[in-house]
């Protein structure tokens, strides 16, 4: 706390100026570009590797970068995460919503260890929240991954997109470059896709392509960032060599 209170005195000093006037500027009429899911991991700051400031996106983050499948949502009760889609989709009109996974992600790592039955048991699960909430939603990443690992982690895998027409395939860390909870991780991020594209509010704008789904994930150890590139069907490397084909390959896909 002591640290968060100078840190306050130091944004005070430095910074309180320059962020003022840029809510003044988006005050009435802000017009943020996507809804970002990412991990509420400490070492996650989405707006600096993005480079984006105030005004430009909706930031949502939780354990895993998980986005419930529509089947768990009932009127009685819901989460966060199909809130926030409506809110920043259909009351704010956003036509972009980005999931960033990341490597060495703890509930990841946690989800990986649930193939252990005895760790994932029911008695478990109740003492345990993260453990449920895991079990609750994100097992489709890890069925996902247990279907790679038969395949000697080479074969592709499938996904819904957009609609359940629009799937595309996937190759999990072709070059073997990941540890296998990282694997997991790339699988969970691209399953969030088909989890997002199951919300009934949101259909209309998926079919009519008036609402785009992407995939990031980032390497926390090498601070490099990838796209999942539907042409490449694989993660690739954000840099100078890529940039100019993944920008014309979002001009493709979502334009």
């Amino acid at each position: 706390m002591d640290r968060i209170l100078k840190g306050i005195m130091k944004y005070r000093q430095l910074g309180k100026k320059t962020m003022v006037e840029q809510f003044k500027e988006v005050k009435d009429n802000p017009i943020p570009k996507a809804v970002f899911f990412t991990c509420m991991d400490s070492r996650m700051i989405p707006t600096r590797f993005t480079e984006t400031n105030v005004g430009d996106m909706f930031v949502v983050r939780n354990a895993g970068n998980i986005i419930p499948h529509s089947q768990h949502f009932m009127d009685e009760l819901t989460t966060n995460e199909p809130a926030a889609l409506e809110l920043g989709c259909v009351v704010n009109d956003i036509k972009h919503i980005i999931v960033c996974g990341h490597s060495d992600c703890k509930a990841m790592n946690l989800l990986f260890k649930l193939q252990d039955s005895e760790f994932a048991s029911q008695e478990n699960r109740r003492i345990s929240p993260l453990r449920s909430w895991l079990c609750t939603h994100a097992l489709s990443s890890l069925e996902k991954f247990q279907q790679l690992e038969i395949t000697d982690y080479s074969k592709p895998l499938l996904f819904q997109g957009e609609t359940p027409l629009r799937k595309f395939v996937a190759y999990i860390d072709p070059e073997n470059k990941f540890a296998l909870e990282d694997k997991l991780s790339q699988i969970n991020t691209l399953q969030q896709l088909q989890n997002i594209a199951s919300y009934g509010f949101l259909k209309k704008r998926l079919e009519k392509h008036e609402l785009h789904i992407h995939a990031l994930w980032f390497d926390i150890y090498t601070g490099e960032i990838y796209y999942f590139s539907r042409g490449s069907k694989t993660f690739v490397l954000i840099d100078e060599h890529n940039i100019d084909a993944l920008v014309g390959e979002v001009k493709k896909y979502y334009s």
